[in-house]
């Protein structure tokens, strides 16, 4: 590393135990090589880092959502003792844009501000007192603007934009538009801003390099895609920008805000010195991207018996400022519409706009979620009208494998929604809590709150949802895998970042399954590597376990081969188990430290899967790669006086096609969930007229330890996707998607209200008269 900088980048790993103790392989439950640390607190983050001769960095940022700029006055910063460099807009030496999905956003803002909180000038000081001081003392002028903040008027306002207002238009048009139903339920819900509230705040160090580039350590969850967009704005080659990923503390979407970065790489270059920014949870807040608020309008039409006929949506996301990604979620959102359940005529409107609010991007599930809060309520509807229950009026209508969605794509992978939607009903429902004062604890209001349980009302309520895995759309999912072996020791060199996925788990798991060996280790991520792709949707097991995968069989062949010829037989006679090579008829019988004694054998790979298509003008199109399916039954308590809402348990069922460590998927499977009790009950970032208010995790209410309720996996149904390399499907999205649509469905079913809105508030629970 250049200059001396960063004393900590990664994690060491812990020394390995007895290699009778270790779990092996596929299947076995593999201890994550860096819980140890991260559990006594020496695991090493991007807000750990340091250098020789470090300097610090502020950001100014915008307090209006949408203003113009007269003028900005730099001076009284730069007269500062201590301030090393002020940049503005005038010293970004490459392409003044960027973005996620579109190259939209500025990196300072010149003319005018489009969202609170838009960068607008960066300082580099040698305390970091000093830096957010100077930032202070930059002096600019505003005219502020009337923002636009309701994306419905986006339409008619004047352009926010050069590319407009409008991001995306889809119309989904499948089936027969005259088609009409005996029964007719109508809906319209929204759904609020979520932030994915990463567990430490944005943080980095910048580098300059003797050739003139520079290196970027950072929570990076795409570092290859952020070292082309740097190097844009840096004026510079790819090859002299380089990202060094450090530890990654959780990310339930793109970890790193990309106007976080590049400030801080344009500050280490104008001073030639190390610089470190490391954001406060307000920057964070106001930096990154979040989850789109969503207008929803529904029609749904049925027969008699409650078979679906058609479904009408009209779908509003409204994506902020930039384009981020919203194109991407839209296209989900639309394509997702009416959920897994069989629909012969759909016919779904879908638009994503900007306004002058916050920018939204990808956060986990996304377009999934919304919609599938939408259609579930429809669902509870139409079974009140025909007087149908719930459950039932789901399995009459629950897709299977070979269904066609509305995009006109075939499901070909496993869809066994039915069995999933079975086993969360068959499942005991808990058991009610008794009248007692030792109970009070069991109210929705917890200890010492409000509230009589007389008042208490028990609902039952059910979600079904789905996500599509990998990319869509034709995105080119590739990534590239090295496994070493020497000295008996095997390394894996790929760029897929550990985002808490448990990548580096699965990758030590395929070696030891495919060589037969026990001590392997995952090289640290940086762009000198080949690229892996953004680290979500399940990306990383399917393409860069593939990956690993394809290269670990690579050496395996390098393995036998030479043993296979000296036997005269072919290598695919020869197998590996528990650490042993024996051959078919018994007569070779080796272990794999002999054989691999003074060798050193290496083999690089790659995975693509299937292609993709865009959707085209009619909303048709093989879009997708795999899908995943989940069904939750949740029971929640209600004070139908207070409002106030406990969740009691969430019965959770899921088609994972192959458990590959089953502990680390009961962890996502429960960190989804609750992540989604949070979208459901109390994560809302408020923004009144653009303005982001509290934020702070004061403000914004996460869900905690005391919320989390029984969450009982009650069925994990292993039926393999055939075109995934090890059959498995993503685990962490869908729960998230389907568990706010159950606990609203359970709120209704306890209060008899539409509970159309998410987060719920306390006043759709009241019942005024009973």
């Amino acid at each position: 590393m250049t200059n001396e900088a960063a004393t900590a980048t990664t994690a060491a790993e812990p020394s390995a135990p007895a290699p009778e103790s270790i779990p092996h392989g596929l299947g076995a439950s593999l201890q994550p090589a860096d819980a140890r640390a991260k559990t006594e607190g020496t695991f090493p983050y991007a807000a750990d880092l340091w250098a020789e001769g470090l300097l610090w960095a502020a950001v100014l940022r915008s307090p209006h959502p949408r203003a113009r700029i007269v003028s900005i006055d730099t001076s009284h910063a730069r007269e500062m003792p201590g301030v090393r460099a002020v940049v503005t807009h005038e010293d970004v030496p490459g392409s003044p844009l960027h973005g996620r999905g579109k190259a939209d956003r500025p990196v300072f803002a010149s003319e005018v501000v489009r969202h609170h909180g838009e960068p607008i000038a960066a300082v580099a000081a040698d305390h970091p007192d000093t830096a957010r001081m100077a930032a202070a003392a930059v002096i600019v002028e505003y005219e502020a603007l009337d923002p636009v903040i309701d994306p419905e008027l986006a339409f008619e306002a004047e352009a926010l934009h050069p590319d407009g207002n409008l991001i995306r238009h889809i119309p989904l048009h499948h089936g027969d538009p005259s088609a009409a139903g005996e029964i007719v339920v109508e809906g319209q819900y929204r759904i609020g801003r979520a932030d994915p509230a990463p567990i430490g705040a944005e943080a980095g160090l910048a580098v300059p390099r003797p050739d003139g580039g520079v290196e970027l350590y950072l929570a990076s969850t795409d570092p290859h895609a952020d070292r082309d967009t740097a190097a844009a704005v840096f004026g510079l080659a790819p090859e002299q920008v380089k990202i060094v990923v450090t530890g990654v503390p959780g990310a339930t979407a793109d970890r790193e805000d990309q106007g976080f970065q590049l400030p801080l790489g344009l500050l280490a270059l104008k001073t030639g010195c190390p610089v470190k920014l490391t954001a406060t949870r307000e920057e964070s807040f106001l930096g990154h991207a979040h989850r789109h608020p969503t207008l929803l309008r529904y029609r749904h039409h049925a027969d008699a018996e409650g078979r679906l006929v058609k479904v009408e949506a009209q779908i509003l996301l409204d994506a902020g400022a930039y384009a981020d990604t919203s194109a991407e979620a839209l296209a989900a959102a639309v394509s997702f519409a009416c959920g897994p359940y069989v629909v012969p005529n759909a016919f779904i409107e879908g638009w994503a706009v900007r306004t002058n609010n916050p920018p939204s991007g990808h956060v986990r599930g996304e377009g999934a979620m919304q919609v599938c809060a939408a259609y579930e309520a429809q669902m509870d509807k139409l079974a009140k009208k025909l007087g149908i229950d719930p459950a039932e009026l789901r399995l009459r209508n629950v897709m299977a494998t070979g269904d066609v969605l509305p995009t006109g794509q075939t499901v070909t992978c496993p869809a066994p929604v039915a069995e999933l939607l079975q086993a969360v009903q068959d499942f005991p429902l808990p058991a009610l809590p008794k009248d007692t004062p030792e109970d009070e604890w069991l109210l929705p209001g917890g200890p010492e709150g409000a509230g009589e349980p007389g008042a208490v009302r028990r609902g039952v309520g059910y979600g079904l949802g789905m996500v599509h895995m990998l990319g869509a759309e034709g995105a080119d999912e590739v990534s590239t895998a090295t496994v070493k072996v020497q000295d008996g020791v095997a390394t894996v060199i790929c760029a897929a970042v550990e985002t808490g996925q448990g990548f580096t788990t699965l990758a030590r798991q395929i070696v030891q399954e495919t060589l037969g060996i026990d001590e392997v280790h995952v090289a640290p991520v940086d762009t000198d590597q080949p690229p892996a792709g953004a680290g979500c949707r399940g990306r990383h097991t399917w393409v860069s376990g593939g990956a690993v995968e394809r290269a670990a069989k690579m050496v395996r062949t390098q393995l036998l081969q030479p043993l296979a010829h000296k036997f005269g037989m072919s290598h695919e006679l020869l197998q590996i188990t528990d650490g042993k090579i024996t051959s078919y008829d018994g007569v070779l019988s080796t272990t794999v430290t002999e054989e691999l004694q003074g060798k050193e054998l290496w083999a690089t790979a790659q995975c693509r899967p299937h292609p993709t298509e865009p959707l085209d003008s009619s909303g048709q199109g093989d879009a997708f790669v795999g899908l995943a399916f989940c069904a939750i039954r949740a029971v929640v308590d209600v004070d139908i006086e207070l409002g106030s809402v406990r969740v009691v348990e969430l019965a959770v069922a899921q088609d994972v096609g192959r458990i590959l460590n089953p502990a680390q998927l009961t962890a996502r499977i429960e960190a989804g969930v609750t992540q989604g009790i949070g979208v459901a009950l109390t994560e809302n970032l408020r923004t009144p007229r653009g303005l982001i208010r509290h934020p702070d995790l004061t403000g914004y209410a996460l869900p905690t330890a005391l919320d989390a309720p029984d969450i009982r996996i009650v069925k994990l149904v292993e039926e393999r996707d055939v075109v995934a390399p090890f059959g498995a499907k993503a685990a962490s999205a869908v729960p998230v998607v389907t568990s706010p649509a159950a606990i609203a469905s359970a709120v209704r079913a306890a209060t008899g209200r539409p509970v159309n809105r998410l987060p719920i508030r306390p006043q759709a629970a009241v019942v005024t008269s009973q």
